[in-house]
């Protein structure tokens, strides 16, 4: 009676897991939102932050890049265009990533021009009282027609009142654009001017956060990373401030990143805004500056535009921005991700085939964690040994769980055996697997990184269904029934596995370990493909070492035979 109960629970945990993990995966792995329709800029600000214009109807970003005078740029990395009507870097794409694995995808744009769909964008200006100062109309005077890393341009306009503003960027062969704003008084009485610099965002990040990936609002201030602050929060309770000595604040997507980077010893006043019809804004501002007659005051800030690539974000850390790897939201197992990845993108770059370099990863692990699978096995073969006793001891004491407890204790004691000691892999395995999942989450460097055949991505899922016939049927199944070839050699693989180990005494115990390896089938399927390649490989290389260990210990392959 005991046994039927036991398997009809097991049967409904196995029914629970597999229809109720397409909701706890979409916490997990969350499915991209379409980006939004709608455009206009962030409301006005009032406390020494950057003024916004009124909204505008949404037009062809070709219409909105020929609108007004523009200088261009161009750099290893990047392509684009800085609005000098407003001295606003609008147009930044990155020409070498494309949107898609397709052979004709476009590269990736990252800032496009108030206004258009997409409308992404930063600058820098400044607030005061009692001084004319630039604002979204005023049309700058360019020294140069191209911003290079070999070509500075300064970007000038004087107000009519014996004020010279001055904007001087530069850019590097990467994605930091640096802004030396200056101001010139060469009027009667002193100005009061205070140096700004704003990012604005037009709708929410198209990857969605997650409690494994944080996306949207970001930053450090006063030397911690800040992943508290997303796009509903601004949407809920409104504006979210910082004070902080230097640091930055900016947007992040899960493998790009707007940020602005004040001077970092300055004291920054920083926020986020939400403005109207879904704009956002991350904007800093630092204390006001009193410039005399025939005196100049200067500060040099920085914008990054561009990709998450680790080596340049820790470059940059390394000359003095703070925590700027951070960008990455690496997590609990930051400690223990990075050196995973530096290991996987070393091999990357020996190898040239991603697909292998986990493979190779997988044998690395396999072979450091050898020793304690021996250690494993020879634990499972003393608990092996003492199990006739646990059944006879648990039958003794099945009314008296205490006395069972405290005589079962005794036992491993007087046997010298523990029975925690076989669990120890699987428990080292977990912060490997999950620094695996965060590495081909959130590495750019990983991103549509082909394997073999039919895996052109490994950062995506398995593309060939096995309901859809390998994607002859016009039909996307749920993620949770999109079993793909992979997750199809994961489950054999396990179940392979799982095979090998000797029968279990209790039934209930035997039928949850038979199921299992197609529980996991189901779950594993929506995950990335590299993720599974490092799975079923761990499993093959499993299955070999059992082998090996059965033939070391034959005893743990005999049936155990109650006392």
């Amino acid at each position: 009676m005991d046994d039927k109960r036991n398997i009809i629970l097991a049967v409904v945990l196995t029914a629970l897991i597999l229809f109720g993990w397409p909701y706890v995966a979409e916490k997990i792995y969350p499915t991209p939102k379409q980006p939004s329709k709608q455009e206009q800029q962030a409301s006005p600000v009032s406390d020494g932050g950057p003024a916004a214009e009124a909204p505008k109807a949404i037009r062809p970003l070709k219409r909105a890049l020929a609108e007004a005078p523009r200088v261009g740029i161009e750099t290893p990395k990047l392509a684009g265009s800085i609005n000098l009507k407003g001295a606003r870097i609008d147009d930044i794409v990155l020409h070498t990533y494309k949107q898609t694995i397709e052979k004709d995808s476009p590269d990736v744009r990252l800032f496009a021009p108030s206004g258009t769909k997409d409308a992404y964008f930063g600058g820098f200006g400044w607030s005061g009282d009692g001084v004319k100062l630039p604002d979204t109309n005023t049309v700058w005077t360019a020294s140069g027609e191209k911003l290079t890393p070999t070509s500075p341009v300064t970007l000038s306009w004087n107000n009519g009142q014996g004020q010279l503003f001055e904007i001087k960027l530069s850019v590097d062969n990467d994605y930091m654009f640096t802004a030396t704003q200056k101001v010139s008084n060469s009027g009667k009485g002193t100005v009061g001017i205070r140096p700004y610099g704003y990012i604005s965002h037009k709708g929410v990040s198209e990857d969605p956060t997650s409690w494994t990936i944080h996306t949207g609002p970001i930053g450090v201030f006063d030397g911690k990373a800040n992943y508290d602050v997303d796009f509903t929060d601004l949407d809920e309770e409104g504006d979210s401030a910082f004070t902080s000595t230097g640091g930055w604040i900016g947007f992040t997507d899960k493998y790009w990143l707007s940020a602005l980077v004040p001077d970092q010893k300055a004291a920054v006043h920083a926020k986020f805004r939400k403005g109207g019809d879904n704009v956002y804004q991350a904007d800093f501002s630092l204390n006001p500056s009193l410039v005399a007659p025939g005196q100049a005051a200067s500060q040099t800030s920085r914008l990054f535009v561009g990709a998450k690539e680790t080596p340049v974000l820790e470059r940059y850390q390394d000359q003095g921005v703070t925590l700027f790897d951070r960008a990455i939201d690496w997590g609990w197992f930051y400690w223990f991700e990075k050196p995973i990845f530096f290991l996987l993108h070393w091999l990357f770059q020996a190898i040239g085939n991603f697909g292998v370099a986990i493979i190779c990863l997988t044998f690395i692990v396999r072979l450091l964690m050898f020793p304690i699978a021996q250690k494993q096995f020879a634990s499972m073969a003393a608990m092996r040994a003492v199990q006739p006793k646990m059944k006879a001891l648990q039958e003794k004491y099945k009314d008296d769980k205490p006395k069972l407890q405290q005589e079962m204790m005794e036992l491993y004691r007087r046997e010298k055996v523990n029975p925690l000691a076989g669990c120890l892999p699987m428990f080292l395995q977990i912060p490997i697997f999950f620094a695996l999942y965060k590495v081909l989450m959130l590495a750019i460097e990983m991103r549509h990184q082909p394997f073999v055949l039919w895996i052109k991505d490994l950062s995506a899922p398995d593309p060939l269904h096995i309901l859809n016939l390998f994607g002859l049927l016009d039909f996307n199944p749920p993620a949770f029934l999109g079993i793909g070839v992979l997750a199809l050699l994961l489950g054999i693989t396990m179940w392979l596995q799982f095979k090998l180990n000797p029968a279990q005494m209790d039934p209930t115990q035997q039928q949850i370990f038979m199921i299992m390896p197609w529980m996991m089938m189901f779950i594993m399927a929506p995950f990335a493909a590299g993720l599974l390649v490092y799975w079923i490989t761990s499993n093959l290389l499993t299955i070999a070492q059992q082998k090996w260990l059965y033939s070391r210990h034959p005893a743990l392959r005999e049936p155990v035979k109650a006392e």
